[in-house]
């Protein structure tokens, strides 16, 4: 017998050419083969006759070849084959082309099952191309239900199947993770059962019911894991904070903090006091006020002798919680640094030190912060800005330059209930469900191309008085067979002829770091009237100037990153508004566009965006360090997800810790999905 860690080039048929072809499925080992889960199945089971055979209807049938094929050259790049076959009911011709090899394996006399849809009308019927096997063969591409899986170029079906079936005939399938109660409770079908019926199903209720095993058993191991990281977490100490009294910080305030950011704040607190490691994601809509909720905490550190620091994913945003933190700590006595890639070495050497003596409180930077260079004196807390900017590698790496310290992240894209369940399983969750006084309204509208003339009118209009635009593009360049406005051309279009007289930049994340930032920079420092731009302006941009947001093509963008992406006006005292420009008529889409109209609400409209689309990218970028279910589909899933959660949570309870005999092939499980998620094993 073969090991599931064995590479697939073991199986007959996979040289290192057809191996690299899997490698782009993510397939390396016979355990990735057999986790190969279908998309879908086709019913072959059933024989018709040739009477019985209907138009466009694929169908499998059992005839005996009548001809022998012959096959012509029509023209270069084109073969021809035809063959006769016949059974009881009736003759139908076949059809092979580019198919010679294939089709001359039919022998004149001999039966085969055939399978394809018919084809033509009262002038005459056929069949093209059908798939076919002997009589005598054992099943594979007819007489079966036969599962359908995702394939790239260069790879068919068919190849996957007989890799499959191989796969599952030289070893056992992966070892059973789940406890033998919850299979008892949730009526499951057993690993060994299960991991053969999705490839081999007998019927389409046993593929159903080994898909809902599957299912069950991703969610579990995930679930399971997350529990056990919570314990892991509860067991960690760390010296409680003692000195938590905040009436200085908020008397420093030159606002009142709304009830949702006081809530925040004191469960942050309860955290500091309690000895064990805060992991926390403080989760809220566009300004909310999340910068304020993780100042408290970077005070609340400093008063008990911890340095703070604050990881942004961009130089401007770095820059902007700089300036802000920086006005409201110099009262306090705290001193606020900043460290950026594009220092020079001599500003990075001197900061380093700074921080490494102990003699800055708290340090907002970028990735520079995880750098081997930058080294902490006491580090007591970790903030992370835009977290599903971060991959999970990038936190542990920052959390590591401290003695277990308090972890903090802040996420501006609101995430569903049903959806927060898997992406923040592992983190206590405060959320801001209010603006502060004072934030404005953006006023939204959804139109067509027929308001072009009046657009521009209005786009001119805020210019005049001061103000400034964003101009958003689906795309950075012209792309052949998508009907969809590009930022480098609309640029030109209207630098050229629509506004020849504004001062029109173009910003997309094709552009190199610093070239973007200094864009973002004179935009911001009111150099530029209209910015053309990509999606790379949906986080941490803050032009208080920008009043206005034409979204071109709205309807390519998400609910959620379209909603991101109005809040980047509105941010300061001047009347807002966004437009959504689509050419789109369906009916759907307009619907999911009116929405975003309906309500400035970032929460409802996740909602509405999961109930629409799915979850799939719900940040048009995959949240880094979040493993990939390989069958779990969370828009279809969710019943399932709750009760293996239920289960996980009732297990761990029970068991207390995964270090058990019984819970091995579970402990393994979980080590691989999490590695994964990281990128450290394929």
């Amino acid at each position: 017998m073969a090991s599931l860690s064995d590479k697939i080039t073991i199986l007959k048929g996979i040289g290192p050419a057809k191996a690299k072809l899997f490698e782009k499925l993510g397939i390396y080992t016979l355990q990735d083969l057999i986790c190969h889960f279908p998309r879908g199945y086709e019913d072959r089971s059933k024989l018709v006759t040739i009477a019985q055979l209907e138009v466009g209807q694929s169908c499998c049938f059992r005839a005996t070849v009548m001809t022998t094929p012959r096959s012509h050259h029509i023209r270069k790049g084109l073969d021809l084959t035809k063959v006769r076959v016949a059974d009881h009911t009736g003759r139908l011709d076949l059809t092979f082309f580019n198919n010679r090899t294939a089709a001359q394996r039919l022998v004149y006399g001999r039966e085969y099952i055939f399978c394809g849809a018919l084809s033509g009308d009262y002038m005459g019927y056929g069949m093209t191309n059908p798939v076919f096997e002997e009589v005598d063969a054992p099943p594979v591409i007819t007489r079966r239900i036969l599962p359908v899986y995702a394939l790239t170029a260069g790879l068919n079906n068919a190849a996957v199947l007989r890799a499959v079936d191989q796969a599952l005939a030289v070893c056992d399938p992966p070892a059973e993770v789940l406890p033998r109660e919850v299979l008892e409770s949730y009526r499951l079908l057993p690993a060994c059962r299960a991991y053969q019926a999705i490839h081999r199903p007998a019927s389409r209720e046993e593929a159903r019911e080994a898909l809902r095993r599957l299912v069950f058993e991703e969610f579990f191991v995930f679930s399971a894991g997350l529990a056990l990281m919570r314990a892991d977490r509860a067991r960690k100490k760390t010296a409680p904070y003692t000195h938590t009294d905040l009436t200085a910080f908020y008397q420093a305030l030159p606002f009142r903090l709304t009830a949702a950011q006081d809530r925040a704040i004191g469960q942050i607190r309860a955290d500091m006091e309690r000895g064990v490691p805060m992991e926390r994601l403080v989760q809220g809509d566009v300004g909310s006020g999340k910068t304020m909720v993780a100042a408290a905490a970077a005070y609340l550190a400093a008063r008990n002798g911890r340095q703070a620091a604050l990881m942004a994913p961009t130089e401007i945003l770095a820059e902007q919680h700089f300036q802000s933190l920086s006005r409201l700590f110099q009262p306090l006595g705290l001193q606020v640094s900043l460290l950026t890639g594009s220092m020079t070495d001599k500003q990075k050497k001197a900061l380093r030190q700074q921080i490494a003596e102990g003699r800055t409180d708290l340090v907002v930077g970028t990735h520079a912060l995880i750098t081997d260079t930058t080294v902490f004196h006491r580090l007591g807390l970790v903030i992370a800005d835009e977290q599903h900017r971060f991959g999970v590698a990038q936190r542990s790496r920052l959390l590591a330059k401290g003695a277990d310290p308090h972890m903090l992240v802040m996420s501006a894209t609101p995430i569903p209930r049903t959806l927060a369940l898997i992406m923040y399983g592992d983190l206590d969750v405060s959320v801001l469900d209010e603006l502060p006084p004072g934030r404005q309204k953006v006023d939204t509208f959804l139109v067509d191309e027929r308001y072009r003339a009046r657009i521009n009118a209005f786009i001119r209009k805020q210019v005049a008085a001061g103000r400034q635009c964003f101009v958003v593009c689906p795309a950075v360049e012209q792309t052949d067979g998508l009907d969809i406005r590009s930022a480098e051309v609309w640029a030109d279009t209207l630098r050229q002829t629509v506004f020849p007289d504004l001062r029109v930049a173009l910003l997309h994340g094709q552009m190199k770091g610093q070239q973007k930032e200094q864009i973002m920079a004179s935009f911001a420092a009111g150099e530029a009237d209209i910015l053309v731009a990509t999606t790379v302006i949906e986080v941490g941009v803050d032009v208080p100037n920008a009043t206005l947001m034409v979204i071109e093509d709205a309807d390519r963008f998400g609910l959620s990153q379209l909603h991101q992406l109005r809040g980047r006006v509105g941010r300061g005292q001047h009347k807002s508004y966004c437009i959504l420009i689509t050419r789109s008529r369906d009916g759907q889409t307009i619907q999911r566009l009116k929405a975003l109209c309906a309500t400035n609400d970032g929460f409802q409209i996740a909602e509405e965006d999961l109930k629409l689309r799915g979850p799939g990218d719900f940040f048009g970028s995959r949240q880094s360090g979040l493993p990939a279910f390989r069958v779990a589909d969370l828009s279809l899933d969710m019943q399932t997800l709750r009760q293996a959660q239920e289960a996980a949570a009732a297990w761990i309870d029970r068991s207390g810790t995964a270090e058990t005999p019984e819970a091995e092939a579970l402990r393994d499980r979980i080590g691989i999905l999490f590695r994964r998620a990281r990128g450290t094993i394929n």
